[in-house]
Parts: C-alpha cells; sequence; structure tokens
C-alpha cells in the first residue's frame, strides 16, 4: 500500500495556471529602448559619454569662471606655468608654478616676476590666461565641427535619400556630381574658400561641408536602394503615398541608426581637420582661439613651457578617443546582427 502510494504522488500530473502560462516574462521593448539597454552594457561607451559631457558643460561655462577673458592680456604675465592655490605646496602636482631652464635650475615664475594672481593653467606668451582660452578654443572646436557634422548630415541624407529612391538617369547623374566632389582635394577646398572669404569659422565650416556630405550621401542611397524593394514600400506605393512621404515616413525612420553612427564617425573628424588647418595658419586668426590654435601656439615654444601645447592636446585627443567610442557603442547597439 505504502509502495501503491508513493507511485501515485510521484506520476501525479503537476497543476498549471493556464493564466500564467501565457504570461510574456521578458518586457516588451521597441527598437530604441533595446538599442539603450545595449548601449547601456558598453562599459566604454558610457564612460566617453559621461566624459564628453563633462568637457561641454566646461567649453560652455569654462571660459567664465575665473574672471579672465579669453583675449586679455597682460605682459607682465606672460609665460607662467599652471598654478592652483591649495595645490602648489604638493610636490608631485605640476600646479606649483614652478619651471625649469635649459641648465636644470628650478625657479618658480611668479615670484621671479612677483605675480600674486593664480592662473589655473598658466598664461601663453602675451600673458592670456590659458584656462580660458582652452575652454574658448574646446567651445569653437565643437562648434564648428557640430555645425559641420550637422550640415553634412542634412545635405548627405537628402541627397543619398532622392538618389536612391528615384534611380536611373537621375541616380546615374547625381552619383558622376559626387564623384567628381570626391576628386577634389579637402586643402585645396580650403584654400579656395580662405582666398574668396577671411579665415574664420564661416570659411572652415563651408570648407568643411562642400565634400563633407559625399561620404553620408553614399551610405543613405546604398541603404535606400536595398530599402525601397521591401514590401511595406511596395504597399504604401500601391495605396497611392507620394514618393516624399514614402522616404520621410517609411525609409528615413529605418536609416536613423546609420544616419547616427555616420554622424557620431564625422564629428571627430571635423574636430581633426579643423585643428590640421589651425596648425598650419589655414584655421581662426588671433584673437580668437580653437584647440588646433592652441596646439600651434603651444608647439612653437614645446621645449620652454611645455604645458602650453599639452593641455590642449589632452583634451582634444579625449574629445576624439569619446566620440569614436560612443560611436562604436551605437553601431554595436543598432546594429541588428549585434543582438544578444
Amino acid at each position: 500500500m505504502a509502495h501503491e502510494k508513493i507511485s501515485k504522488e510521484l506520476f501525479k500530473p503537476a497543476h498549471i495556471d493556464s493564466a500564467k502560462s501565457e504570461e510574456i516574462s521578458k518586457p516588451s521593448l521597441n527598437y530604441w529602448q533595446d538599442a539603450w539597454l545595449r548601449v547601456r552594457k558598453n562599459k566604454g561607451a558610457i564612460i566617453s559619454l559621461i566624459v564628453l559631457a563633462l568637457l561641454t558643460i566646461m567649453a560652455i561655462v569654462g571660459p567664465h569662471i575665473n574672471g579672465h577673458g579669453y583675449d586679455d592680456q597682460n605682459l607682465k604675465h606672460s609665460n607662467l606655468p599652471p598654478r592652483i592655490q591649495g595645490l602648489e605646496n604638493i610636490s608631485w602636482l605640476p600646479f606649483d608654478g614652478d619651471l625649469t631652464r635649459k641648465n636644470g635650475d628650478v625657479y618658480n615664475a611668479y615670484e621671479q616676476k612677483k605675480v600674486d594672481e593664480y592662473y589655473w593653467l598658466g598664461t601663453d606668451s602675451l600673458g592670456r590666461d590659458l584656462f580660458t582660452r582652452v575652454w574658448k578654443g574646446t567651445q569653437v572646436s565643437l562648434y564648428i565641427a557640430v555645425l559641420a557634422a550637422v550640415i553634412d548630415m542634412v545635405i548627405g541624407v537628402l541627397y543619398g535619400a532622392i538618389s536612391g529612391f528615384v534611380g536611373g538617369r537621375t541616380d546615374n547623374v547625381m552619383q558622376r556630381i559626387t564623384e567628381i566632389l570626391v576628386g577634389i582635394p579637402n586643402l585645396v577646398v580650403v584654400i579656395l574658400m580662405i582666398i574668396v572669404l577671411d579665415p574664420g569659422i564661416l570659411s572652415i565650416t563651408i570648407a568643411l561641408t562642400i565634400t563633407g556630405w559625399v561620404g553620408m550621401a553614399r551610405v543613405v542611397r546604398a541603404q535606400v536602394m536595398k530599402l525601397k524593394q521591401q514590401e511595406y514600400v511596395l504597399a504604401a506605393r500601391t495605396l497611392g503615398l507620394s514618393n516624399g512621404k514614402i522616404i520621410w515616413k517609411h525609409l528615413l525612420p529605418n536609416l536613423a541608426g546609420v544616419i547616427i553612427i555616420n554622424t557620431m564617425f564625422t564629428i571627430p573628424s571635423a574636430i581633426f581637420f579643423e585643428a590640421f588647418l589651425s596648425f598650419i595658419g589655414l584655421g581662426l586668426q588671433p584673437p580668437l582661439a580653437s584647440l588646433g590654435t592652441l596646439i600651434d601656439d603651444g608647439f612653437k615654444v614645446l621645449q620652454l613651457y611645455p604645458y602650453q601645447m599639452i593641455i590642449p592636446a589632452i583634451i582634444i585627443s579625449l574629445i576624439m578617443i569619446c566620440f569614436n567610442m560612443i560611436a562604436d557603442g551605437l553601431r554595436d547597439a543598432l546594429d541588428p546582427k549585434m543582438r544578444d
């Protein structure tokens, strides 16, 4: 009897709640929520996003913190090293105001020039505060790069979408135009812009956007040519939707990931190109500063005052690394092939 009781208990079917069996254990997420969850798993992208946010905040508020204007000159305070109140007595930190001569002698530049002020990142050869100029230069470099990237995105997306969607002779003509623009070196375009316009933010932005949108246009065209053969596009065309509405409502939302990724990669390229132009003397003119002009000025006195070049070089390196890391994270998150 005992064995019979045990066997009946063992083989008794378990009670299954039909209501709970149909519950979905994983929450329903849309495309962007799923992408954000995958971005959060990428520690490099999140850290880069935080660092970039801090640099952007400092670029906005930094020039107004210590009361020095970016173009205020004081020749009596020229070439002073970094000095921060409260940190000047810590020997292993480079904020004590000391400089080293070529013969190896160490001296305090502030005591020698009898300067009572504190310059957190030092001064340049004209006595201008480098803390203010560095953040002003960061602001200008970010502004030029983001503006150029946005213009490239708008022109490239519209041009590529129209070329890929219309196809035929229109596509052939539009692609020949892009091939001509690709064959023109950027440096030649920049020199022509500077001859026509005065060197400045406007001429650099125009030079960056004349040929910069071609890469975006080609990527968007290839994606549109693939997507326009999908069933939902054919259904929309059958229902009488105009070509403009098909592109706007059906194609562009599916291209959002590709557009965002390419734009994020365009920004560091634009920052580097602007810095290169400023370094060779074709960029912004004094007293306006960018990271490129600051690096150029610091390079001239690198052996005597290395801080004047090292500080802006570190900031531009951080910006470019952060943008590339964020772009890599977005590419992994927005690519359907990278799904777990």
